[in-house]
Order: structure tokens, then sequence, then C-alpha cells
């Protein structure tokens, strides 16, 4: 074998720093977890161990002193000491999806293969604490951004017609109230909404009391799964196997006396688990904390183009720094709905930014036209 060249090396000691530290960023997170999900962690973190452990035998002689990773692994590592939560987890996604072993040639195929599993370890542990924050979190992003565009856009819109800072000010702070309460008002509305309908298409807890009496040869239990979705015959087969299933309950309660069912509704038609019924739930949020949500992130919002006429700017100056604080909102929530979602925060951040300069923009020429025609 040839000797390494010193742009080899200096790759080979880059993966090694990346790997050591990627491996620490997991037991990091462990250190914050119980049960199965901190063994799975661990086990990430043995894997990454393994891959350096290719690296030290490919360098040798040259591995040189510990050398710290990359920036970003640092930092990912710094959160996971001091939060472990699902932001962490979804920096640790976006950091496996960056693994550039498929075209390294030094690196083996099954260090590629790793990388891409890890990325779908990664985003399961991620699902959950997504799941419990995505209704509160929608409600968030959603206020947030509709206070920055709504407000950004009335402000410059009756600013551009004319009328006196004060006029601009009053407006964009009754436009800051009203749209706060209707936005927190909608989003319980809406978010008990959507709860009732998930109770009412769950099956009912008592229809479980009425399987012990149904005719076994006849079987309407399977009229419930064909109505849900499934074909005649699978239908048949999953409710013969319900049924059987629920004697043999029957006769091991007979025999123990104590044994509790654990069939208490109907099993879900498709054949494979029904989810609990508080984890439909965790994904759409509660109507209370939707609303509060909405309402303050809606307010913090709509409050920052209000800003430069509370201090007393007025003309193209108040329009200038009004663009530039939502501007930089945008970009910020644009940049955390892109982590959380472990896709590129540059790319949400700037779709953001384009979408409410966009509204906003439209509503001043709006506002231009008016105020020249006297309307």
């Amino acid at each position: 074998m040839s000797a390494p060249t010193a742009v080899q090396l200096r790759r080979w000691r880059r993966h090694l720093a990346d790997e050591r530290a990627e491996a620490a960023v997991y037991r990091d997170l462990a250190s914050r977890r119980t049960g199965e999900e901190r063994e799975i962690l661990l086990a990430l973190a043995e894997a990454e161990g393994r891959h350096e452990a290719h690296w030290l035998d490919l360098l040798g002689e040259h591995a040189g002193p510990r050398r710290a990773g990359a920036l970003r692994t640092r930092v990912l590592g710094w959160l996971a000491r001091r939060f472990g939560s699902v932001f962490v987890l979804a920096l640790a996604q976006r950091a496996e999806a960056r693994s550039t072993y498929d075209s390294d040639g030094d690196a083996t195929p099954q260090m590629a293969a790793d990388e891409r599993i890890h990325e779908e370890v990664v985003r399961g542990l991620a699902t959950r604490g997504r799941q419990q924050m995505s209704g509160t979190f929608r409600a968030a992003v959603f206020g947030a951004n509709d206070g920055l565009v709504s407000n950004l856009a009335l402000v410059l819109g009756v600013g551009a017609s004319g009328v006196s800072p004060s006029i601009v000010l009053l407006t964009g702070l009754g436009g800051l109230l009203a749209g706060a309460a209707s936005m927190g008002a909608g989003e319980y509305v809406s978010i008990s909404s959507q709860r009732e309908l998930l109770d009412a298409s769950r099956p009912a807890t008592a229809a479980g009391s009425a399987l012990p009496h149904l005719d076994s040869d006849a079987n309407e239990l399977a009229l419930v799964y064909r109505a849900r979705g499934m074909s005649q015959a699978a239908a048949a087969e999953r409710a013969s196997t319900v049924l059987a299933s629920l004697a043999e309950y029957e006769r091991l309660e007979a025999v123990n006396g104590s044994l509790l069912r654990t069939s208490t509704a109907l099993p879900d038609p498709s054949g494979s688990h029904l989810a609990p019924q508080r984890d439909e739930h965790e994904a759409i949020g509660t109507p209370w904390g939707a609303a509060s949500a909405s309402f303050m992130f809606f307010a913090s919002g709509a409050v920052i183009p209000v800003l430069p006429y509370l201090l007393g700017a007025g003309g193209w100056v108040a329009v200038a720094w009004s663009a530039g604080l939502v501007g930089v909102a945008l970009l910020a929530t644009g940049a955390v709905v892109g982590l959380l979602s472990g896709s590129s925060p540059t790319a949400r951040a700037l779709r953001q930014l384009a979408i409410g300069w966009g509204a906003a923009a439209l509503t001043y020429l709006l506002g231009l036209a008016f105020g020249a025609s006297g309307i």
C-alpha cells in the first residue's frame, strides 16, 4: 500500500475528529435519557466508535494529537449537554444526513450505510418530541408569522396612504390587539373541533362488550373492518382472529378468575395497532395551549413593525426600520422551522422572508395608489 498523501491525511484526521465528537454527542444525549432511548443513543455512540477505529487504523502513526471536531458538531455537543431536547435531535439528524462517506473511497460501504441508518434512528427518536410539540408549535409559528406579516402590511399600507405617524401607530396597535384575539380564539375553536372529530371517528369503548355475544358464523364484526377500508376477505379473516382471541381470553378468565381482559375496544381495522388516543391528541395539541401560543406569538410578532412608530420615527425611516426588523424576525422563525423539520434552515428562512416581504410590498403599493388617488 502506497503512503497516504497529505490531502488524505487531513481528510482522515477530520473524519476521526468528527466521529469522536458525534459519539460524544450521543453519549451526552444518553446521559439525559432513561430506558430504551438511552440504550439506543449509547448504541449509536458505539457505532461511531467503530468508525473512529477505522480512521485510526488508516492513520496509524500519522494520527497526531487529538483534534476538535467540526464547529457545528461541537455546538451540537454543547447543546446536548445542557438541553437534550428535540432541537438537538433535529440537529443530529441533519448532521447524519450530511455524511460524505458515500462519495469517500476511503470509507467502507458499511460505514456509509451506517450513517444513513443513523439518520433514520435519530429521526425516530425525534418523532415523539415533534408530535408532542407539533400542535402548539404550529400555532406559535403561524401566529408569529401572521403577526409579523399582517401587521407590517397593515402599517406600511396605511402609512403609504399619507396619514400621520400617530394614525399609523394607532392602526398598528389596533391590528395587534384585534389580530391576537382573533388568532387565539380561532386556534381554540380549530383544535377543539379537530379533537372532537378524532373522538367521533374512534371506535366506541362500549362496543367491546358486544363482542362476546356475536355470532361467530355470521361474524358481523367483519362489517366494521369493511366499513373502515379492508377488503371482504381480509375483514373476515381479521374478525375471525379477534373473536378467536376473545374466546381464549374468556377461557383463561374462567380458569384464573381474576384475569383482566386486555381488549376493551374494537381493534384497528387495518390490522396494525391503533395509536393510543393521547398520541393523536399530542400531534394536534390542546385547545388552550394552541390558543395561548397563537395569541402570545401573534402579539410578539405584531409589535415588531410598530416599534419604530412607538419610538417616534416616521416616513421612510419608519418604513425601513419596520421592514428590516420584520425581515430579521422572519429569517429567525424560518430557520427554527427548518431546524426542527430536519431540513435546510437557510432555505426555510429565505422562503419566510420572501413571502412576508412580498405580502407587505403588495399592501404598501396599494396604500400608495389609494393615497395618490385620494381614496
